[in-house]
């Protein structure tokens, strides 16, 4: 596995103005760019690459929509390098209204955990004030071990990602970047 993905904190910076689509840097614990991804705009199926830097020239990771326009959608990780399937991330359609849920799958498709905003209280709050930054645990066998937190700023979208409670590296990094991707970039079209 690459460097990038050795990391346990990370920052996913998305630039809210953007005319040629959304511009995603992915910092280490140093400020350090470590990946890279420009999404293009008005695309109805997600399909999102994560480089090594903004020359694009190296795809590490490729985040892909099993269809297209989908409440409940199911989004694709694969290793870009190795052509690994390395899991999948799908979004609790119907539960997600009231507080954002996602189901984090293995290379099988078999649920091993979940993400899910912080408290159900604050995601109502936040459906309603808009300026309040979201939380998010990542849960495998009932045992928090991510966490992302976005910081609220009107120009730049920011989630801090926390694997440092996973010292094991029981959540695949991969994966858990492809959700703080999705988390920044998904969940954000909602606003």
């Amino acid at each position: 596995m690459t460097q990038a993905f050795n990391h346990t904190h990370y920052i996913i910076r998305k630039k809210v103005f953007s005319l040629l689509g959304t511009k995603l840097h992915i910092y280490d614990s140093s400020e350090n760019v470590v990946l890279y991804s420009q999404m293009k705009a008005f695309k109805l199926k997600e399909d999102i690459s994560l480089y090594m830097d903004e020359d694009m020239n190296k795809e590490l990771l490729r985040i892909q929509a099993r269809s297209a326009i989908d409440f409940s959608a199911t989004y694709d990780v694969n290793d870009s390098t190795t052509g690994e399937h390395v899991g999948a991330l799908r979004r609790k359609g119907l539960k997600s209204l009231l507080k954002d849920e996602w189901v984090i799958l293995d290379n099988h498709d078999t649920e091993i955990g979940t993400i899910k905003e912080d408290s159900t209280l604050m995601a109502l709050l936040r459906r309603v004030i808009n300026i309040i930054p979201q939380s998010y645990n990542v849960e495998l066998s009932g045992q928090t071990i991510t966490t992302y937190k976005q910081n609220f700023n009107p120009f730049v979208s920011k989630i801090n990602v926390d694997f440092s409670s996973d010292p094991n590296l029981r959540f695949d990094r991969r994966l858990g970047l492809a959700a703080g991707i999705l988390l920044c970039a998904v969940e954000g079209k909602q606003d």
